[in-house]
């Protein structure tokens, strides 16, 4: 018996585990480990947990379908996982285990953990690259590190990839007569370990809805997207991090249907589509470096001076950004959209990020892990990228003194305030000439129902490049 244990990759198609197990005529199973105890130490979003539970759902009904059995085993903890897996194995009769690597250091180390257990009982260990175009590793400076800058990794992963290509798996013809699927909502131990499992309506799974909104993004906005990814009220960009992170799609899959879709693979910025191929370079990039640099997933900058900076951890200017009481319309909104939808679009990332630790001065680790709390993408090379980026303090970081202006990037992101009215609620009826800067206008109408601004920006941006400044000295 051979046996796929399926983790971040749950999809049938282009999944190098399951396709290597399903080699040959032996038999085969599939596995997935629910851990409640540890998805909550790493603040695992409750969307997110049944946004993958629910896609775990259909592909066991899928797996049944082709006659092979998913098994469902609740693992509290990773520390666990190797002797309840020896276990299972023992009782199958599994001679073989597949499974696509991880990238994180604790579950690489519970990955050695397995390893080192099943071997003892003769079980065989395959680990392949399922999370990346090309595997960590691949994509080094000419002395063999790897890249701290981006435009040089991509332009070498760029190369690569015109080296090597890349192949992608079919997903794998029926191996029986159809089996039986319970589906998730009828165990009671999952609803017990997990609470209420029903899914959010605005967050269809299944294979085929990651493929439709892929297909969308390529016929209607890829074409566009350098023009209209950083404006929140246009609908410019792929919205496929949820199903990236689940995987539910693979980046070989997305580079692929580009390919089709243009005909060709861009290889600079003055070819349409390049932008958007950048942007999924960009999560390779991450990736990468959290493999290959294990303190990232550490709660360590990348820039280890960085660690001396004196950061804020004042509890109550973090709630009120957490719950989008700044004053500060277009980071209020972004951080209500995140609240109520666990998504937030990219350049919103980046303000609310530039404000809480370049404005309140608060660590970048406390946004990390609200983010993480709440985000139905969140995964941790792309959400710890982007906080050490904003905080200046990680690969390839904005310069210490490049402080985003709230204020300015809302007029330039939202001008007409339409992204901002949606979420920010007391400011639905205001003028566009005003809704950056309410304050003045909601004065004169004799209302006091949104915050005056809790820091003055100015301020805030000398205090912030004196931080970086003082670790010259």
């Amino acid at each position: 018996m051979k046996l796929v244990w399926l983790r971040n990759d749950l999809r049938l198609a282009d999944n190098p585990a399951l396709r290597h197990a399903c080699a040959g005529d032996e038999p085969v199973a599939a596995l997935f480990i629910i851990s409640p105890t540890q998805w909550r130490q790493h603040k695992m979003a409750p969307i997110r947990q049944r946004f993958m539970l629910a896609q775990v759902d259909v592909l066991g009904r899928e797996l049944a379908a082709l006659g092979i059995p998913l098994h469902l085993l609740r693992v509290e903890t990773f520390a666990e996982v190797p002797a309840a897996l020896a276990d299972l194995c023992r009782e199958q009769g599994v001679t073989q285990l597949y499974a696509n690597q991880a990238i994180e250091i604790d579950e690489q180390r519970r990955d050695h953990a397995v390893s080192a257990a099943l071997v003892e009982q003769g079980v065989g260990c395959h680990w392949l690259n399922g999370c990346c175009v090309l595997p960590p590793g691949r994509v080094l400076t000419g002395s063999g590190e790897m890249f701290k800058v981006f435009t040089p990794f991509s332009r070498a992963w760029l190369k690569a990839l015109d080296e090597e290509g890349f192949v992608i798996h079919r997903a794998p013809a029926p191996r029986g007569e159809p089996l039986p699927w319970q589906p998730l909502v009828e165990r009671a131990w999952v609803d017990e370990a997990l609470g209420e499992l029903t899914p959010d309506p605005r967050w269809l799974v299944g294979e085929a809805e990651a493929r439709r909104r892929l297909n969308d993004f390529l016929e209607q906005a890829v074409l566009d997207y350098g023009e209209t990814r950083d404006f929140p009220a246009i609908a410019g960009t792929s919205v496929l991090s949820p199903y990236l992170a689940a995987g539910i799609i693979s980046p070989r899959q997305c580079v692929a249907a580009l390919q089709q879709r243009l005909g060709y693979r861009p290889q600079s910025k003055a070819q349409p589509g390049f932008v958007w191929l950048n942007e999924l370079i960009w999560r390779e990039f991450y990736r990468h470096l959290l493999v290959l640099i294990p303190t990232l997933s550490m709660n360590r900058p990348f820039k280890p001076e960085t660690a001396d900076l004196p950061w804020s951890w004042d509890p109550d200017a973090f709630a009120a950004w957490c719950e989008g009481r700044t004053g500060y319309p277009i980071v209020d909104a972004a951080m209500r959209c995140l609240n109520t939808t666990g998504w937030m679009h990219n350049r919103l990332r980046m303000i609310v990020a530039s404000f809480l630790t370049k404005d309140l001065h608060i660590h970048w680790r406390l946004g990390e892990d609200y983010f993480m709390s709440r985000l139905i993408d969140g995964d941790l090379a792309a959400n710890n990228g982007g906080w050490q980026w904003a905080a200046g303090t990680g690969a390839d970081a904005a310069p210490y003194f490049r402080v985003f202006n709230p204020t300015t990037q809302g007029q330039r992101f939202d001008p007409q305030g339409e992204f901002i009215r949606t979420w920010v609620t007391e400011l639905a009826d205001i003028p566009a000439a005003y809704v950056h800067q309410p304050h003045d206008w909601l004065r004169l109408k004799g209302r006091q129902d949104y915050p005056a601004p809790m820091v003055d920006h100015a301020v805030a941006r000398v205090r912030a490049i004196e931080m970086f400044r003082s670790l010259e000295k």
